[in-house]
């Protein structure tokens, strides 16, 4: 038993989990964290945020609003947890929700979708180019209009101050962009609420200002190679997205159950190998734990940081949406896709939340992915470099 633990404290993740317990290896009385289950409360508040984000689901269906399985979930959550109410998101069921929506997407990557994706290499590029400016200078706006007031703040210096409106302005995934924020001494707290803020407003807005437009986008872009859920295809499908993801997490990538999955399910479906098509239920499962998990990160407590900041982000998020409205109008008359599908590709939301939109909406998945998975690898290895050559002269 002694040697047992010897070898298994070595697998314990640095950071603790939220829910374990702590016994001591015999071997070398190192502690081991041993995986508890969550608790029959932990696990009530989770059942209780599902029925209620279920019941806003139908209310959505009913009053036929865009995206009803996400935007319901996500509104209704938002307003309860900020009234007060015990929201709980449980972090394996929106694994499992990303799992699911990215082997999805990858299968609309037919041979022919992904040679004309393959030919916009130039227009991702400069997408890239164009989060990466559009980032820094809404940075440098935030720095502006915040620092008379911000500087006041105990322990805020300029040097702190500059990297929170850096990593809070960059277009990238909310979870890494505040770890890089960390590395450089930023306030976290202020990272994080400004991407969430940023993500909750974009991907509620876009949906709606399409829906009220009556746009679309290209109709040989919104059909998946398969349309059948075909057993055992389904299961088959599902046991290598789930390898894709799981190694995708080994490797410590970002967005590893989304990315894993769509990688693998983007290869088979290339390859022309047609598996099954995803059950419907299934997607509108996963669309309603990805919109309570980004619900329940609206607490009281969030209204309460720095008020002003937030407001500064919402402001800004508004401005970001339309710059990049026009700059979608600029590709579009540089490679004739259409302007709605360039809009999700390069507006300031999520990859999850943008790549769902075009789903539902058929509005060409395979553009709006390919645009969106290129910015995410690219801001992540580029954005905290491009902050140390801003910043090497500042002491």
């Amino acid at each position: 038993m002694a040697s047992y633990l010897g070898k298994l404290h070595r697998l314990c993740p640095p950071n603790l989990p939220r829910y374990c317990d702590f016994r001591h290896c015999r071997a070398c009385r190192i502690p081991v964290h041993f995986p508890a289950l969550p608790s029959p409360r932990f696990l009530a508040r989770v059942a209780a945020t599902l029925l209620l984000a279920w019941l806003a689901a139908q209310l959505c269906l009913m009053l036929h609003t865009p995206l009803p399985w996400m935007l319901g979930p996500l509104i209704s959550v938002s307003l309860v947890s900020i009234a007060g109410a015990p929201t709980q998101s449980w972090a394996k069921l929106r694994n499992l929700g990303q799992w699911t929506i990215g082997g999805a997407l990858g299968l609309y990557f037919t041979p022919a979708v992904t040679e004309l994706v393959a030919g916009l290499w130039w227009a991702i590029a400069l997408a890239i180019g164009w989060a990466l400016l559009l980032g820094w200078a809404f940075g440098r706006w935030l720095y502006r209009v915040q620092a008379a007031s911000m500087l006041q703040l105990p322990g805020m210096t300029e040097a702190r101050l500059r990297a929170t409106t850096y990593f809070s302005g960059s277009i990238g995934a909310a979870s890494e962009m505040t770890l890089l924020a960390e590395k450089e001494h930023a306030r976290t707290d202020l990272v994080a609420a400004s991407h969430s803020l940023r993500l909750v407003i974009v991907t509620v807005t876009i949906p709606f200002a399409l829906q009220w437009a009556g746009l679309h986008g290209d109709a040989s872009l919104a059909a998946s190679s398969i349309k059948v859920v075909q057993w055992p295809g389904f299961a088959w499908l599902a046991l290598a997205t789930g390898a894709g993801a799981l190694l995708m997490l080994k490797l410590k990538r970002a967005n590893p159950w989304f990315l894993g999955a769509l990688m693998v399910s983007m290869g088979l479906t290339m390859a022309g190998i047609e598996l099954s098509a995803v059950p419907q239920w299934l997607m509108n499962a996963a669309q309603l734990v990805i919109g309570v998990s980004l619900g329940v990160r609206f607490r009281r407590e969030f209204l309460h940081t720095a008020p002003r900041w937030l407001a500064m982000v919402a402001l800004g998020t508004v401005g970001l949406m339309l710059i990049c409205a026009g700059f979608a109008w600029l590709l579009h008359w540089g490679t004739g896709l259409p302007w709605v599908t360039l809009l999700l590709g390069t507006s300031p939301g999520g990859i999850t939340e943008m790549a769902i939109t075009a789903k539902v909406l058929q509005l060409g998945v395979p553009v709006v992915t390919a645009f969106q998975v290129c910015r995410l690898i690219a801001v992540l290895l580029l954005v905290a470099p491009l902050y140390r050559f801003l910043n090497r002269a500042t002491p």
